[in-house]
């Protein structure tokens, strides 16, 4: 089966496609893109992970086509970050 494993930085982002067994969890996925020896501040307790923008788990048995995305934690609340920016456009 095909699946891709993403993940992406500001100034990076990088998307692996696989051909991997039919049956295979996200955390298989991962470890078999290499895409932990890339971006080495990836940690997979920490760092969520989803499918197509739908948060999941590392045991989630895969389908055919899914994009596994490893999501980077947030700078800013985007609450705060808005407010911020508006509070700038008034001035």
């Amino acid at each position: 089966m095909n699946v891709e494993v993403a993940y992406a930085k500001p100034e990076k982002q990088v998307i692996i496609s696989l051909e991997m067994p039919k049956i295979t969890t996200v955390e298989q996925a991962i470890e078999q893109s290499g895409i932990l020896s890339i971006f080495s501040e990836i940690n997979l307790i920490q760092n969520k992970i989803g499918i197509f923008g739908n948060f999941c788990g590392l045991k989630t048995v895969l389908r055919e086509g899914d994009r596994v995305e490893i999501y980077r934690p947030l700078g800013i609340d985007p609450k705060i970050g808005r407010r911020e920016r508006a509070l700038l456009a008034k001035v």
